[in-house]
């Protein structure tokens, strides 16, 4: 593991870091924010996956999360959004598919499934290196995102429900399934059995069964990919015909901006040290 840098931050250390990934195949970049508690003991940890053409640094510099991380006791970790440079024809051809546009889901179609694993490789690779490099308590593990990456939170959070104790997401694309940039993303990364696509869309894996304690999600009402993109109300019907816990909060006048994550993150933040501790 290479260390890129590092950044002292409200009495807690910022790291970008760098690592050949065995899952992947390929280098691979996280970074980290190490509270001020872990200079004597193991904290909790919280995952934030990232939105479509991001990065591992995006959210570490634009949410504003390391003040309240560093008050909650909380580590953050974050990743890139998909494999870089794999030489896979048209992997950045368009911003929203291939290159930073991982969708957080190990792909099962040729030519993307020799490098597109990105499930495997936060869920295993990537937790590994956390528990065993990082102060981190392996029972106290979150997760969260925004847009692709608040999709990709509730999947896991769904899929994995071992590894993952708290779950929230700002502006998710809640039912990849039923949308332009899930079902291109699905279809070229796992063929055209919709079947498939039901084991990585959260609507679908409540619908079928999949269940966790609780859901907090956060969606702006100016969001100018609302109504095309992310359809919030699937994935209401669906905890609600389910009996899944869920707290939805629409806000007026907030887009999908960072803007709008800087604005809620230390309630998230808040809500998964309760849940966590």
């Amino acid at each position: 593991m290479e260390t890129r840098s590092l950044h002292h931050c409200f009495g807690g250390i910022q790291g970008f870091y760098q690592h050949q990934s065995q899952v992947i195949g390929l280098p691979m970049r996280f970074s980290v924010y190490q509270p001020p508690q872990t200079h004597h003991q193991r904290v909790p940890v919280l995952f934030f996956l990232a939105g479509l053409t991001c990065t591992e640094e995006t959210f570490m510099i634009k949410a504003g999360a390391q003040r309240y991380a560093a008050e909650y006791g909380l580590m953050l970790v974050s990743m890139d959004t998909s494999p870089r440079q794999t030489g896979i024809a048209g992997e950045s051809d368009t911003w929203d598919f291939g290159a930073g546009a991982g969708f957080y889901l190990d792909a099962t179609a040729s030519p993307w499934s020799q490098y597109f694993r990105m499930e495997s490789y936060i869920t295993q690779e990537l937790r590994s290196i956390i528990l065993d490099h990082f102060p981190a308590q392996a029972d106290q593990v979150g997760i969260s995102g925004h847009s692709m990456g608040g999709h990709g939170a509730l999947a896991l959070a769904l899929r994995h429900s071992e590894l993952f104790r708290s779950v929230s997401a700002f502006a998710p694309i809640c039912s990849p399934m039923q949308c332009p940039w899930g079902q291109k993303a699905l279809g070229n990364y796992l063929d055209e059995n919709r079947q498939d696509w039901r084991q990585h869309d959260a609507t679908a894996l409540i619908e079928d069964g999949r269940r966790v304690p609780d859901i907090l999600i956060d969606q702006g009402l100016e969001d100018q990919f609302l109504t095309e993109q992310l359809h919030p109300h699937l994935l209401e019907n669906a905890c609600a015909m389910s009996n899944q816990k869920l707290t939805l909060r629409y806000h007026q006048h907030y887009d999908h901006s960072y803007y709008f994550i800087s604005s809620f993150i230390g309630e998230h933040l808040k809500y998964h040290r309760n849940a966590l501790m």
